[in-house]
């Protein structure tokens, strides 16, 4: 594929925003994210105006050896010109900064194994600017330490963990526990000592020039598409290397603005249990990876979820009634329009609220049951519809193990903690710490469960090889919990009792340190209730399966 095999007014690129779209509906083209983006603008939705760079571009990327088309650049710009104008902004401008997100959108959902880069179009000069316009230096420069560090990783390949390293030092300089407490001074040294990290890996400066940033950033989101993480998914969902992925340019909205805003994701209907409510967790004052990651344990986004999971935090629907009710409304119309359990991502920016994705929700076996059977009865979806809306891992879901209900009792001296029920089922096996050990043991034949203080996609392969999954941050819908659902492994989330003690090498159970667990030590999950045990608990077949069994016999 080169260019002299496509005509000169070949598209690459579709604007959209301002309630238009022009271009084809086509999820093969535009990937999934780029085709929900694409519907809810043209449905009137709040979507922060963009455009999309397709899936074919990323193939032609690939096949030309790192070359993108000749007239990509040019179509980009009109692209850029048509965003200033729609947000009377100037992408580079000094007093009148355009910013944009460059996120990944492959055909199918691959949740976090390809990049995002937040806040581009920052440097030096035009932070300050952007300050001033905002009257938010706070905003400004922490926007700014996040789009080094993304920029640095996913463009250059420099490791993420020397800038965790860098910014958890500075919260302990500070003496807080969260970024969000750090003071703009340290925020505006981290973005020095953040351009001396790039510095030192790469042998360069930290690029200032905007267009520079885009273009590179672009490239970088394709490479991702070719990553350990995201071809180890595709791997084991039998997708192939072929599709490529698109990339998404939109303008920035910022969760991270203040105790107005707010960033968050959410389920029109319970993806553990199917049940038709709206289902979500939210932050206030952050940016939208910050939820996923679970570097903070979320809030709840209603009342009826804070009852459900017995969460004192305040909800969403509490902090901002109004946005809430615009959301669930927003959930709504997407649901009766994809007929389809939605899985949104949503930022609210100074009391504005957008929508910036929409998707099928991955959900367990038995959520994915009772949401076929309900949208049939709601008369959303027909019966040949509701049957292939089962998919054969949900069948195996089905029949996961659980644990007998007499042995947790007996074992009730060896509860260690609750957390969120994350994923189907009960595991047992031995705590491994890391994702490189997982796979490790699962060679010589150990079932393990994986024990982290948060997953990152970088923990797939790990994830894959263990029984169950355990966090210690994170919620129901963090990379762990969403990533467990779509394997249909156990895994509870959010345990905030357990404590990982890095000189030790242990995980402690409360600052009184009642109960430790090592690696290698026996830990049983239950999925189900949220319960984890530090010792072995034996698993049952499901009731299902039991009713099976007991059929067979009788017969």
């Amino acid at each position: 594929m080169t260019s002299a095999e496509f005509p000169a007014d070949h598209k690459w690129v579709y604007d959209f925003g301002e309630k238009t779209f022009e271009g084809p509906m086509d999820r093969n083209l535009l990937g999934g994210k780029g085709r929900g983006l694409a519907e809810m603008t043209s449905k009137g939705l709040p979507i922060p105006p963009g455009f999309i760079v397709t899936t074919e571009t990323c193939v032609y990327f690939f096949q030309n050896k790192g070359k993108v088309p000749v007239s990509l650049q040019s179509q980009i710009d009109k692209s850029l010109a048509l965003l200033e104008k729609r947000m009377d902004a100037k992408f580079g401008d000094v007093k009148n900064p355009l910013l944009v997100s460059v996120r990944s959108g492959a055909r199918v959902s691959m949740p976090g194994m390809m990049e995002t880069i937040l806040d581009l179009g920052l440097n030096d000069e035009t932070v300050k600017g952007f300050a001033a316009k905002m009257k938010n230096e706070r905003l400004a420069w922490d926007s700014y330490r996040r789009f080094i560090a993304m920029y640095s990783n996913v463009v250059d390949n420099v490791n993420g963990s020397y800038f965790e390293q860098t910014i958890k030092e500075k919260r302990r300089q500070q003496h807080v526990d969260f970024d969000i407490d750090l003071s703009v001074q340290s925020l505006c040294e981290l973005c020095d000592e953040y351009k001396q990290i790039y510095r030192n890996a790469t042998g360069k400066d930290f690029p200032q020039d905007p267009r520079e940033q885009l273009d590179s950033a672009v490239k970088g989101v394709f490479r991702s598409w070719e990553c350990d993480k995201a071809i180890a998914y595709r791997r084991f969902h039998g997708y192939p290397d072929e599709w490529g992925t698109a990339v998404i340019i939109m303008s920035m909205v910022f969760g991270n603005r203040g105790e107005d805003s707010a960033t968050g994701v959410g389920f029109t209907r319970d993806p553990s249990t199917g049940d038709r409510h709206f289902y979500g967790e939210y932050l206030p004052n952050a940016q939208g990876e910050d939820v996923v990651a679970g570097i903070r344990t979320p809030q709840p986004v209603n009342r009826f979820q804070a009852a459900l999971t017995g969460s004192t935090l305040e909800s969403l629907e509490q902090r901002m009634p109004e946005c809430y009710k615009q959301l669930e409304t927003i959930a709504e119309i997407l649901e009766t329009h994809f007929q389809d359990m939605q899985d949104v991502e949503f930022t609210i920016d100074a009391g504005r609220l957008f929508m910036l994705q929409t998707r099928s929700g991955k959900r367990t076996g038995f959520a994915a049951f009772k949401i076929a059977c309900d949208m049939l009865r709601e008369e959303l979806i027909t019966e040949d519809e509701a049957l292939m809306r089962i998919e054969p891992e949900h069948m195996t879901q089905l029949m996961t193990p659980v644990f007998e209900v007499r042995d947790k009792v007996k074992a009730a001296d060896k509860l260690a903690c609750r957390g969120l029920n994350a994923g189907p089922g009960a595991a047992a096996g031995v705590a491994v710490f890391s994702s490189e050990k997982a796979a490790e043991w699962q060679k010589q034949g150990k079932k393990c469960i994986l024990v982290r203080e948060e997953t990152s996609p970088e923990d797939f392969p790990g994830m894959v090889a263990s029984e169950g999954i355990l966090t210690m941050r994170g919620g129901a819908t963090s990379h762990a919990a969403v990533v467990a659902r779509g394997l249909g492994k156990p895994c509870v989330c959010g345990c905030s009792d357990l404590v990982f003690d890095e000189k030790e090498g242990a995980v402690f159970v409360g600052p009184l340190r009642k109960k430790v667990l090592r690696e290698g030590d026996p830990i049983s999950i239950d999925g189900t209730t949220g319960q984890v045990f530090f010792t072995i608990l034996q698993t049952r077949p499901s009731e299902i399966v039991q009713i099976l069994i007991e059929k067979m016999k009788k017969a």
